[in-house]
């Protein structure tokens, strides 16, 4: 039985992890990453999907992305929805090909990712401490119907407590490498 709750635990803090990850790739950070334009969604004859899958974007260039479109038709479409995703990016438009130069950012702009950043990093780390909280419940509850020895249930609560100390470290290691990536000129 511990084991089950341990093992749920850590799929559930590593999905928070996973979803912590993918908004801090898909932040600006001065540099091109085909990541940006992961939330970037396209009207395609009337059905909204994403830009992968209309179209592929490279970075060959660190200041520079390029998304080509599979479909001459909707190159106006992805422009507009790159405009619309309000990512700071001026595309132009070049036959089915969009260039899209990466400004840098200045250094008030890099505080305020920063502080956003550090919003997605606690909002992570409260999302931890909750699947903590209901680890506990379903250990104490365990206990109570005796499935499981007192001692086993300290066992476990401590296991748990070790388990949220390493995925709230993952955070803070992650939040300090991107406040890094941030604030690199």
């Amino acid at each position: 039985m511990p084991e089950k709750i341990y093992s749920e635990t850590d799929e559930k803090m590593k999905k928070s992890l996973q979803v912590i990850q993918r908004e801090f790739a898909s932040l600006r950070t001065g540099k091109a990453s085909a990541s940006l334009l992961d939330n970037v969604k396209v009207d395609y004859h009337g059905t909204i999907l994403p830009l992968n899958q209309v179209a592929s974007v490279s970075a060959p260039e660190p200041r520079l992305l390029i998304v080509q479109a599979w479909d001459k038709s909707v190159v106006g479409e992805i422009s507009k929805a790159i405009q619309k995703a309000d990512l700071g990016l001026n595309p132009m438009v070049e036959g089915n090909i969009i260039r899209l130069p990466i400004p840098t950012l200045n250094e008030e702009r890099r505080k305020e990712l920063v502080k956003h950043c550090r919003k997605i990093a606690e909002e992570g780390k409260i999302a931890i401490r909750n699947i903590r909280r209901d680890a506990n419940e379903t250990l104490k509850k365990a206990e109570k119907s005796k499935a499981m020895s007192e001692d086993q249930q300290k066992k476990g609560m401590e296991k748990v407590q070790e388990l949220t100390n390493s995925y709230n470290d993952k955070i803070d290691r992650l939040m300090a490498t991107k406040e890094k990536e941030i604030m690199a000129v």
